[in-house]
């Protein structure tokens, strides 16, 4: 995948799997429905299962982000990502460096890094290459409860100062996304209002219907 096609795949609902939200014996019927649902793109976080259970697990939405055109990422990563034929990988901070993640996955790799509240990361994230950036988080989150909240106009300021895809996470929802998307957000990260909900199709098509109405 060239850098632009790239680009232009970054962009809409970005659903994030979690094994603190998601029944591992699901977990693949789950994003079949996010798929189907409007998800955009997937990313792929477990950090507790066996190697040989991810690897299994990765192998299948691999699959399954094929067969609906859908941008597949590893979380933290890159030997899975690598293994599996992902598109890229997401790395936090203290996560990969992200120019051995280069190296190790190729220059048409996908390469997200957490910015949380920080600008200057950011700034330093589009200096060393990244494919996206993402801020967060901005709502309360049951998954990550304790990360540090981050200001709307941050999107806002990083759009017009970078040029590079943001994403949006932390708390998302179908209810607060909108305001995300307007400042400027190319994706929103959502976990529990899609994989969280008893119609999880359902709850991803509301997700990814905010991009058609801004």
């Amino acid at each position: 995948m060239s850098q632009n096609m790239c680009r232009e795949k970054l962009t809409g609902l970005y659903a994030i799997t979690d094994a603190s939200v998601i029944d591992p014996r699901k977990i693949i019927d789950d994003v079949e429905q996010a798929l189907q649902g409007g998800a955009r793109l997937i990313q792929y976080r477990d950090k507790s299962s066996s190697q040989n259970q991810r690897l299994e697990v990765c192998l299948a939405i691999r699959k399954l982000t094929k067969i609906f055109d859908a941008v597949f990422i590893v979380n933290d990563d890159t030997e899975l990502a690598l293994l599996t034929q992902a598109d890229g990988v997401h790395l936090g901070q203290n996560d990969t460096q992200l120019v051995d993640a280069r190296k190790q996955l190729g220059e048409n790799s996908i390469i997200g890094i957490s910015c949380y509240n920080r600008f200057d990361l950011a700034e330093r994230a589009k200096k060393e290459g990244a494919s996206y950036i993402a801020f967060g988080r901005f709502f309360p989150s049951r998954t990550k409860p304790d990360a540090e909240m981050a200001d709307i106009p941050l999107i806002t300021k990083a759009k017009q100062e970078l040029d590079i895809p943001v994403v949006a996470i932390g708390g998302v929802t179908a209810e607060n996304g909108a305001a995300l998307i307007r400042a400027g957000a190319d994706m929103l990260a959502i976990v529990d209002d899609i994989f969280g909900q008893k119609n999880i199709k359902s709850a991803a098509s509301r997700c990814a219907s905010l991009f058609e109405n801004i």
